[in-house]
């Protein structure tokens, strides 16, 4: 034998022996061919299922969705007393925000004793001191959302560049004399 055929020999030898090894190593680590296959077909079951999930959740969010300004996510309290006072306000500074593009505000609200009875007023202000309000009588003591389409503020003309929201609770609008409201997720919605 020449050397080339050595080389060949040798080289033959070691590719087979490599082959053999890393044949071993899978057949070591790799499932029976029964379980790949329940493994896969279960596999295969969950993302299916997985998937209409998300697509039927997907599909709901979209026929359900709006485009919202939160203009407070926090609870406001507005603890009414009218023993020395007349009215109790919770106000958001709008700070010139532009709301011409929105149609309706959202809120949620509620009371503390069921037996309370008064109207919420609601108003806007905008840069020029429009002035606009409307009166919420149905504040229950479950968490309830409101909306108002912003077309009942008859009297403001421009909405482009608001000053104030405000929630007042106003002594001569309520039967008792105190009582709590609570505010909540005051948001613009178009």
């Amino acid at each position: 034998m020449d050397k080339k055929e050595i080389y060949e020999h040798l080289a033959n030898i070691y590719l087979d022996a490599s082959s053999k090894s890393s044949k071993k190593k899978r057949k070591s680590k790799a499932y029976p061919k029964p379980i790949r296959n329940l493994i896969l077909v279960g596999l295969l079951l969950v993302l299916g299922l997985g998937s209409g999930i998300a697509y039927s959740n997907l599909n709901y969010r979209n026929h359900n969705a709006h485009i919202a300004l939160f203009l407070f996510q926090d609870t406001a309290k507005l603890n009414f007393n009218f023993d020395p006072a007349k009215k109790e306000t919770f106000s958001l500074e709008l700070k010139q925000l532009n709301l011409s593009k929105y149609k309706t505000l959202v809120f949620a609200a509620r009371k503390t004793n069921p037996k309370d009875i008064f109207a919420l007023r609601v108003e806007f202000i905008n840069r020029f001191n429009e002035k606009s309000e409307i009166y919420i009588k149905d504040i229950s003591e479950k968490w309830r959302n409101h909306e108002i389409n912003l077309s009942r503020f008859a009297k403001i003309n421009d909405w482009a560049q608001m000053k104030t929201l405000s929630f007042t609770v106003e002594e001569w609008n309520a039967k008792e004399k105190s009582g709590i409201v609570y505010i909540d997720d005051v948001r613009m919605v178009k």
